[in-house]
């Protein structure tokens, strides 16, 4: 019988694809998680969030289908030669769904609620190039003293940095710098986004929202590029179990697949290879490791010992059978203007390694009869128990007894929000192509540093580099800042990313880029 199935899988998916002109309106997704809210301010950080907001919602700038910026609401704009003011002109024809115009109200509203710190926002630190950005967002100033304005009747949208920032144009393709509809927020307050309420400016319009199970959004007639959005109506259906994923996306329900698991991927090539795509990828996949007072991982020693024992190139090529790069840094390879770091880890032999880490544990107080007791949590899915439960035997040898805690995504990142474990799962894909977007997650204070993580000299050169134009000098901080934290043990870096996707071939317009970003105002099925 097994020889059978995917001669049947494929039957079902063929017959699925040649019945696409039968649904060529409506496009399914496959998305990794249920999103935490379509408020731009109370998302958790997830892709799957991305997935939804970036078809619902346009920024100042978007991305074409190769990821590349061009113009969104902001038809055009001007840097001054400090590097510190943009002016960015809105298009006449950029609506909200209701039809009342997208003004620079909206983005200052918009701005100023990602900063409120009633908001708490996870995501509020990618603003603080602002003027007084981090102030606002900490109480210690009003949100009219952000250096934002709107000007012109609220055509043109003015911002103020507090030095340059040589990545600020990257930041504004990203959901956290979008407008807010000032006008229905003003109505609704923070019940604005319920399916009732909401208006969006985007090339979709959420219409309805099952909890777990799907949420629906309707082409937005009013959408400045409308004639050109082939697409009717998208399904996004959260699908934390990867596997059933593949079985729905087989059976013809869903026309993409998000983020298929890797032990798959060889099956799916050879059964599926018109619909199965893998590229390269800014992603990092990397274990948190708990810095708080009263957590073991506090200790260097065990940070380290637990980074030596990681068998990294076992799990990329053998457990993960390589639909992943190991990886010995945060910064993932092919990051734009950026020399890749790496962990000191004693050299390739793992006998040595395995001694050191083991001395290490002794000096920190651990052996036989103390074992190491850690709290180790993952978001669900077959992948992260896989490489949960290889690590929990790579560390065995050490005396660790690891205790798995599994949740789904949106409970596992409030989790580990709080600093509810010792270790944990983490991903990062790459929110712009730039070296600080990943480095900011170890910064003091940001609040995807899950771990508490806090190095003064760290958080110096990264704020050098922030404010630094040349980019070789800037790389260069930024290097250092990386090995710092690497010299730390900060984290366990595990693996890189690469895309995982299943897309039906009848669809056009999907391109695989190093962001993995894909509006669906872009795709159609072919006629």
């Amino acid at each position: 019988m097994p020889s059978i199935r995917p001669l049947l899988g494929a039957i079902a998916l063929s017959s699925a694809f040649l019945a696409s002109p039968l649904y060529a309106q409506t496009l399914n997704i496959g998305i990794t998680g249920e999103p935490a809210s379509l408020d731009i301010s109370q998302v958790s950080g997830g892709v799957w969030e991305s997935d939804v907001l970036k078809d619902i919602y346009e920024g100042l700038l978007t991305q074409d289908p190769e990821g590349h910026r061009i113009p969104g609401v902001a038809k055009s704009w001007e840097v001054s030669d400090d590097g510190r003011t943009y002016t960015f002109h809105l298009r006449d024809d950029a609506k909200w769904s209701d039809g009342k115009p997208v003004t620079a109200e909206d983005f200052v509203f918009g701005w100023q609620h990602m900063l409120d710190p009633a908001s708490a926002s996870k995501y509020a630190y990618m603003l603080y190039p602002v003027k007084n950005a981090e102030a606002v967002n900490t109480g210690k100033m009003s949100a009219d003293q952000l250096g934002v304005e709107s000007l012109d009747d609220g055509k043109t949208f003015r911002v103020t940095l507090t030095e340059a920032a040589p990545y600020f144009l990257g930041i504004l393709t990203h959901y956290t710098a979008f407008p807010v509809p000032k006008h229905v927020y003003d109505q609704y307050g923070k019940q604005w986004t319920q399916m009732d309420h909401i208006q969006t400016n985007g090339a979709y319009k959420p219409t309805n929202w099952v909890s777990h199970d799907h949420i629906t959004a309707e082409k937005n007639p009013e959408f400045h590029d409308a004639a050109n959005v082939a697409i009717d109506t998208i399904n996004y259906y959260p699908t934390e179990d990867r596997n059933a994923g593949v079985s729905r996306f087989r059976a013809g329900e869903l026309d993409v697949m998000r983020a298929y698991d890797s032990d798959r991927y060889q099956w799916l090539k050879e059964n599926l290879p018109e619909a199965t795509h893998m590229s390269p990828f800014l992603g990092s996949y990397y274990y948190v490791l708990n810095h708080r007072d009263g957590h073991p991982t506090a200790d260097i020693r065990v940070r380290e010992a637990l980074n030596l024992a990681v068998r990294r190139e076992v799990m990329s090529k053998q457990i993960m059978d390589n639909t992943f790069l190991p990886a010995y840094a945060l910064v993932p390879p092919g990051t734009n203007h950026y020399e890749t770091q790496h962990m000191t880890l004693d050299g390739d032999d793992m006998n040595a390694r395995l001694a050191e880490a083991k001395k290490l544990m002794k000096e920190a107080g651990y052996g036989p009869d103390k074992p190491l007791n850690l709290r180790l949590r993952y978001n669900s899915s077959d992948e992260h128990k896989k490489i949960a439960v290889a690590l929990a035997a790579m560390w065995k040898p050490l005396g660790v007894n690891v205790q798995m805690i599994n949740s789904e995504a949106t409970v596992h990142y409030q989790s580990i929000a709080n600093g509810d474990f010792d270790v944990a799962r983490a991903g990062w894909v790459a929110d712009y192509d730039d070296a600080e977007n990943f480095l900011t997650l170890l910064h003091t204070g940001v609040g995807n540093n899950y771990g508490a993580y806090s190095n003064p000299e760290y958080d110096k050169l990264l704020d050098q580099a922030n404010v630094t134009l040349d980019e070789d000098k800037r790389a260069s901080l930024m290097q250092q800042a990386e090995q710092i934290a690497l010299g730390d043990y900060a984290l366990v870096p595990l693996l890189t990313y690469v895309t995982r996707n299943l897309v039906n071939p009848e669809l056009q317009g999907w391109k695989d880029n190093v962001q993995d970003d894909h509006p669906s105002r872009w795709v159609s099925f072919k006629k």
